[in-house]
């Protein structure tokens, strides 16, 4: 049987994953943070002031959250405890914190880190605020959520929400140059198939290094260099960072809406082809174009509600992936249509003035009388007939008795609503000649 220090040198030996071995050793040699880690970064004020105080990070999957809170606790000589909010619970929070408090007695800080923990919940959370307060932990949050979102605001108001970035291609190369020299060897990929490596990480440091040490066990003693398509033979390719019921979610389908908005049918493509492939329902994105055919183009097109509506019934019926082309070609149409929201803004103005206004009846004078003692009570008398006036607009009184008309609608000159424009403007002046209108 191994002895204490025997199994310690047999631990010390074991096989460790590249990310691991990579693992960063000083904050100076974390990648990508210079905003939080460089001279003038938050987080290097703290650890020079000596005062390390509560904080989340935020950030995608493989920035450095993990790293950077262990190397804050070694710089500060903090104590480090580390858990997972998917697999603790109070039990596991009750512990940590009573070492907390006796390490404190004999003047020891502990910094908590919590990975994932926008997964516990409010009692859970709100557990952490007493030993935040008096100094028992110093709490480093790890979320890849918006903490705006799923954590309590006395949690938030106690801690610093810092964002962590998305690795860029210079930090990539980075680390790739870190394992070429940990391997001992060039990673044997053509240039191009070395850029698509990056790209198939989506900024993801520990998937980076993952990829890569797939490449060098693979090509270990063959001596072989591979392009682009038998890289991707050999790598299966990573989706892209991508929750439909968290950020992703709504911050591509963002990027989406304002492209189609800004009219520029490449941004929309681009955004569209990424919710593809991020495995987005490809009805639900058919079903915000049909909101974007109403909200930001409404009648300066109105063939674009038909195209929208065209494109969602079309996938319904062909599905995946003939129907993605339909839903592509709607977005373009959208994209280069051009746009109103006076349809959208009216009807919002209108809402407000109608939920101001209360239970007003319409005026008598519009309303049908079926029966006799409507009509004595005057249902009907002084109705004017539209077709039968000149131009087809009588230019009568539609809202309620005492209450002054309101324009909601202002169409815009784009489209087919400058033609619009024009035929308002001229019931406008009847209406007014009419009393009708201010």
């Amino acid at each position: 049987m191994a002895t204490l220090f025997e199994a310690v040198a047999l631990e010390e030996n074991a096989p460790r994953p590249l990310a691991d071995r990579l693992r960063p050793a000083t904050l100076e040699n974390v990648v990508g943070q210079e905003h939080l880690l460089g001279a003038d970064g938050l987080l290097t004020r703290m650890i020079e002031a000596d005062r390390l105080t509560s904080v989340v990070f935020w950030g995608p999957p493989g920035s450095g959250k993990t790293t950077i809170a262990r190397l804050l606790a070694d710089h500060t000589n903090h104590h480090f405890e580390q858990l997972s909010a998917i697999h603790s619970g109070v039990q596991d929070l009750r512990r940590i914190f009573d070492g907390a408090r006796a390490r404190r007695s004999d003047g020891f800080g502990t910094v908590l880190f919590v990975d994932e923990v926008h997964r516990f919940n409010r009692a859970q959370q709100d557990s952490f605020l007493p030993v935040m307060e008096d100094g028992t932990i110093v709490l480093v949050g790890a979320t890849t959520e918006n903490p705006s979102f799923e954590l309590n605001s006395a949690l938030l108001s106690r801690a610093s929400v810092l964002t962590l970035n998305r690795l860029d291609d210079e930090a990539l190369e980075i680390l790739l140059a870190r394992a070429e020299k940990e391997e001992g060897r060039a990673l044997p990929l053509e240039p191009g198939a070395r850029a698509m490596l990056a790209g198939m990480s989506d900024g993801d440091g520990r998937a980076l290094l993952n990829l890569a040490e797939e490449i060098f066990g693979a090509t270990q003693g063959k001596g072989e260099v591979l392009g682009i398509a038998e890289m991707t033979h050999l790598v299966q390719r990573r989706a892209p960072i991508y929750d439909k019921g968290q950020d992703g979610h709504y911050n591509l389908i963002s990027a989406l809406h304002k492209s189609i908005r800004g009219s520029d049918p490449d941004a929309a493509l681009y955004w569209l082809a990424r919710m593809f492939a991020g495995g987005e329902d490809p009805l639900y994105i058919g079903r915000r174009l049909v909101r974007m055919a109403v909200e930001d183009i409404g009648l300066a097109d109105p063939q674009a509600l038909v195209q929208a509506n065209a494109a969602k019934d079309a996938y319904h019926f062909l599905g995946s992936p003939e129907g993605e082309l339909a839903l592509a070609q709607a977005a373009v149409y959208l994209a280069v249509a051009p746009k109103s929201n006076a349809a959208y803004v009216a009807f919002k103005k209108a809402g407000r003035a109608a939920r101001e206004g209360g239970s007003l009846a319409p005026p008598k004078h519009i309303l049908n009388a079926p029966t006799g003692l409507m009509k004595q009570e005057g249902y009907g008398a002084g109705y004017e007939y539209d077709h039968d006036a000149v131009g087809g607009v009588s230019g009568q009184n539609y809202f309620p008795d005492g209450v002054t008309p309101e324009t909601f609608y202002h169409p815009t000159g784009r489209g087919l609503e400058s033609g619009i424009r024009d035929r308002l403007k001229e019931w406008r002046k009847l209406r007014s000649a009419k009393g009708q209108r201010p």
